[in-house]
C-alpha cells in the first residue's frame, strides 16, 4: 500500500533492501504482535530488511516480551536459494581467528573433527555471531541441564563435565584447530578479516545438492507438461536466428530484490565458443549486471591461464571471465572466488575496474566500525590497483576455471604471445564436486 501512494505521490521507490547508513538513521521497520513462547502472552516481533556487505539481502528478526522478558533474535536470508551449498573449513589458531565474524543458516552444520563433535543442521536458528560465540553457545546448552543430570544420571553428566572442558580450552587456544560449516543452502559466511587479501587459514568449496537436500530446502522439480522446455527440432530454427534474437523475461533485482527485466542473447566469441550474455538493469534502484555464461557446457579438463599485465596492450586483451572462474593476482595476494564478480565478457583492463570499483564502493571496509588498520588496507591495496591501471607496475593476472570455460585473447596471430600461458589440467574430486560432476552411483554388490 505505501508503494503505491509513493507512486502516486511521484516518488521514486526506494529499494526493499537498504543499507544502514547515517544517512537513513531511521530505516523502515515492521512491527507484529506475535506469540511468546515462554509464556503464552503477546509480544512484539521487529522485522528489518537490509544488506550484509559482501554476502546478501537478510531479514532481521527480534522478538520481546514485556510480560516476562523473554527474548529472541534471529536472521533469515531473503531471497532465491543459492544453486550450490557451501562448505567452509577454517583454521583457529589465533585470538582473532575467535573473533571472527559468521553468518550461519538454519540449515548449517558445525564440526570440530579434533572433538569429534558437531552441531546437526536444523538444530539451531540462524544467527549472526563469532567463532568463540559458537563455542560459547554449546557449552551452555551442554551445562543447562547439569544440575538435574548430576543426580539421576551422574555418569553421563561426569562424561559432559569432561567434554564442556575440552571446548573451554580450544578457547584458550592451547593447540590450533579445525572448525567446519556445511550448509545446503549456500547462505553461510565467515570474515576475513585480512580482506580483499587471500584469507590463509579458511577454505571454501561449494557442491552440489542431492535431491534429497533440495527437497528439504523445498524445492522440487516440475513435471507438468505444461511446465517442460520443449525442445528445438533440428532445422526449425538456423542459428542466424537464433543468435539474433534476444528474450527477456521478468526477474528480481539482485541489489534492491525489486522486479525488473533481464534481456539474454546467444553470441560467438572469435577463437572461443558460443556464450550466452544476459543483461539486467533496475528501474528501482538503477542498478546494472552484465552477465556471462557459457553456452557449450563443461569441457573435458580445467583450464589456468596466466597473462602478463604491464601496458596498454595487455589492457586490450579480450577477456572472457566464466561463473565458475577462480582469480588471481599473486603480487597483491589477491584471490577472488567465482561468485564475486560473476560471469564476464570484458577486456584485462575492464576487469581489473570492475575489481576496484568493488572494492571502492563497498561498505565492508569504510563504515564507521572498522578499525583503521582495515580502512588503511584497502587504502593502500586501492592505491596497488590504480598503479597497475596507470602502467606502472607489472603483475600477473591468472584465471582457474576448472569448467575450462575461460578466456584470454592472444596478441599473436598464431598460438599464444610470449605474455600468455595456458594450461589444461585435469579436475580433482572437489573440482568435480564443485562443477555437480560427482554424482553418486550406488552398486549392487
Amino acid at each position: 500500500m505505501a508503494e503505491v501512494q509513493r507512486e502516486i505521490a511521484g516518488e521514486k521507490s526506494k529499494p526493499i533492501f537498504r543499507n544502514l547508513t547515517a544517512d537513513d538513521p531511521e530505516p523502515e521497520m515492521t512491527e507484529i504482535e506475535s506469540l511468546c513462547v515462554n509464556c503464552g502472552k503477546n509480544g512484539i516481533t521487529r522485522l528489518l530488511l537490509t544488506k550484509i556487505p559482501y554476502y546478501k539481502d537478510i531479514v532481521i528478526m527480534s522478538f520481546d516480551c514485556e510480560h516476562c522478558g523473554f527474548q529472541n533474535n534471529e536472521i533469515q536470508k531473503s531471497g532465491k536459494i543459492a544453486e550450490k551449498g557451501i562448505r567452509i573449513t577454517l583454521e583457529v589458531k589465533s585470538p582473532r581467528d575467535l573473533n571472527r565474524q559468521v553468518i550461519k543458516s538454519d540449515y548449517t552444520s558445525v564440526q570440530i573433527p579434533c572433538l569429534d563433535f558437531e552441531v546437526p543442521s536444523g538444530s539451531q536458528k540462524g544467527e549472526v555471531t563469532t567463532v568463540e560465540g559458537i563455542i560459547e553457545r554449546t557449552i551452555s546448552g551442554l551445562e543447562q541441564d547439569q544440575p538435574e543430570r548430576k543426580k539421576q544420571h551422574p555418569d553421563a553428566a561426569a562424561q559432559i563435565d569432561q567434554f564442556i572442558e575440552k571446548l573451554q580450552k580450544l578457547k584458550s587456544l592451547d593447540e590450533p584447530f579445525a572448525m567446519i560449516f556445511e550448509d545446503i543452502s549456500g547462505e553461510s559466511h565467515v570474515q576475513n578479516p585480512n580482506a580483499p587479501l587471500k584469507d590463509e587459514n579458511c577454505m571454501v568449496t561449494h557442491f552440489k545438492r542431492t535431491t534429497k537436500q533440495d527437497h528439504i530446502l523445498g524445492i522440487y522439480e516440475e513435471t507438468s507438461e505444461d511446465t517442460l522446455l520443449k525442445p528445438i527440432k533440428e532445422g526449425e530454427y538456423t542459428l542466424e536466428q537464433i543468435e539474433g534474437e534476444v528474450l527477456s523475461f521478468r526477474t528480481n533485482c539482485p541489489e534492491c530484490n525489486c522486479p525488473c527485466e533481464t534481456n539474454m542473447k546467444m553470441t560467438n566469441i572469435p577463437h572461443f565458443k558460443e556464450v550466452v550474455i544476459m543483461a539486467t538493469v533496475c528501474e528501482a534502484c538503477g542498478h546494472r549486471t552484465n552477465e556471462v555464461k557459457s553456452g557449450g557446457g563443461i569441457e573435458a579438463t580445467g583450464v589456468k591461464i596466466e597473462v602478463t599485465v604491464a601496458g596498454k596492450d595487455d589492457f586490450s586483451r579480450d577477456l572472457l571471465k566464466s561463473e565458475t572462474c577462480h582469480m588471481e593476482i599473486p603480487e597483491l595476494e589477491l584471490e577472488i572466488g567465482p561468485a564475486t564478480l560473476g560471469g564476464r565478457f570484458t577486456t584485462v583492463e575492464g576487469i581489473l575496474v570492475a575489481i576496484k570499483e568493488q572494492l571502492s564502493t563497498s561498505t565492508a571496509f569504510t563504515g564507521d566500525s572498522n578499525d583503521p588498520e582495515t580502512v588503511k588496507r584497502m587504502e593502500t591495496f586501492i592505491s596497488q590497483l590504480n598503479e597497475i591501471l596507470q602502467g606502472k607496475r607489472k603483475v600477473t593476472l591468472v584465471l582457474d576455471d576448472p569448467a575450462g570455460n575461460s578466456y584470454i585473447q592472444s596478441l599473436s596471430d598464431e598460438g599464444l604471445d610470449s605474455g600468455l600461458k595456458i594450461t589444461k589440467y585435469e579436475r580433482n574430486f572437489e573440482q568435480n564436486e564443485e562443477l555437480g560432476l560427482n554424482d553418486m552411483k550406488v552398486d549392487n554388490y
